[in-house]
């Protein structure tokens, strides 16, 4: 039997994303952001929430681009700062020793640690609440080599990227292959559309 919990932000897991912003004078900044995931196939894109009161949330809007890194387990500590200090107060690139490096794409810096990150412009800007949510048409994906496999694409275990616990508020890692997405639920039977066990 399942307990009503209330209307609460539970979703397993979520993502712990990397994301990059110029303010007013170009000083680079890097926030924390949980809140986030892809939302378009087709033109890519990601979509991101924050606070109107974070710094990052009006850098985006000035300058209608954001990079999102994804944050990796050996980075973990870095990552869980940019989230708690506020741009407006530090330069949260020289505390943590993240290096900037300015997207090629947009007009905004991502952390060099961090080994993907999506370069977005700003497509989209949702009012929803307390939060506001930014779609970002992702314009390149930069990865490092040494998380591309032999078949050339990103491998999440090379990656071994952060995942958020909203319920008990902590970091995981991911876990071994489970199963094959389009492929494992392809157990129905043509004549009778009924899965076979």
């Amino acid at each position: 039997m399942k307990k009503s919990l209330g209307a609460k932000t539970l979703l397993f897991p979520t993502p712990v994303l990397m994301v990059g912003t110029y303010d007013h004078d170009g000083k680079p900044n890097l926030m924390n952001v949980a809140w986030g995931g892809i939302c378009c196939s087709q033109p890519p894109c990601v979509a991101i929430s924050t606070r109107k009161a974070t710094y990052t949330h009006a850098a985006i809007l000035e300058r209608k681009a954001f990079t999102v890194g994804i944050a990796c387990e050996s980075r973990m500590v870095e990552a869980d700062y940019v989230g708690i200090a506020s741009g407006r107060d530090v330069d949260k690139f020289a505390v943590s020793g993240l290096t900037p490096v300015r997207s090629e794409s947009v007009d905004a810096p991502y952390a060099a640690e961090f080994p993907v990150v999506l370069e977005c412009l700003l497509l989209h800007v949702i009012e929803i609440g307390q939060h506001t949510q930014f779609i970002g048409e992702i314009i390149d994906v930069k990865a490092e080599t040494d998380v591309i496999g032999e078949d050339g694409l990103l491998d999440i275990m090379k990656i071994e990227p952060l995942i958020f616990d909203t319920s008990r508020k902590g970091y995981h890692g991911v876990g071994p292959l489970l199963g094959k997405a389009f492929t494992n639920g392809n157990l129905a039977d043509p004549l009778t559309k009924t899965i076979i066990l």
